[in-house]
């Protein structure tokens, strides 16, 4: 019995300072992913002001799905378009409360609000939104394989 108890308590002495430093170590990747997506958002925001689509391009998967607000999905090509031909064009955008949860070392989700002017099919879009946006790692790059927008009622 004394046997037991010392061979689980050796057992619980090496393994919590090895689960300890495995933890830390996550917790800096994590930190470095979340400071690179959100600079990502901001990069493709500022991207987006200046109908840069070749940018843009970048940021966005191959498979990307976007979900505007309106509820109308677009594919990558789609708001490429939109962005290049002035259909969507966004005068000014600042994000704001944005979270990232790193939900594997190849993804992660980013909630955020952006404060927007602009227009998108000639009509005003100036606004608050929600955004939901699913990062994926491919080919070493965080691209966004998933978006979605929610307009923010006015109170």
């Amino acid at each position: 019995m004394k046997y037991c108890h010392l061979i689980l308590t050796l057992t619980v002495v090496v393994a919590v300072p090895t689960i300890t430093l495995a933890k830390e170590k996550g917790t800096g990747a994590t930190a470095d992913v979340e400071a690179t997506i959100k600079k990502i958002e901001q990069e493709l925001t500022d991207t987006i002001v200046k109908s840069d689509t070749a940018a843009v391009e970048k940021y966005l998967a191959s498979d990307y799905l976007g979900i505007g607000p309106d509820g109308v999905t677009q594919n990558k090509s789609e708001l490429l378009a939109d962005i290049k031909s002035g259909t969507l064009k966004l005068e000014s955008s600042t994000l704001s409360e944005m979270k990232v949860q790193v939900t594997d070392p190849d993804m992660a989700v980013v909630v955020y609000r952006s404060t927007d002017k602009g227009t998108y099919k000639g009509k005003d879009v100036t606004g608050e939104y929600r955004w939901l946006d699913v990062f994926v790692k491919r080919g070493g790059k965080w691209q966004i394989a998933i978006d979605q927008g929610t307009q923010i009622a006015k109170q």
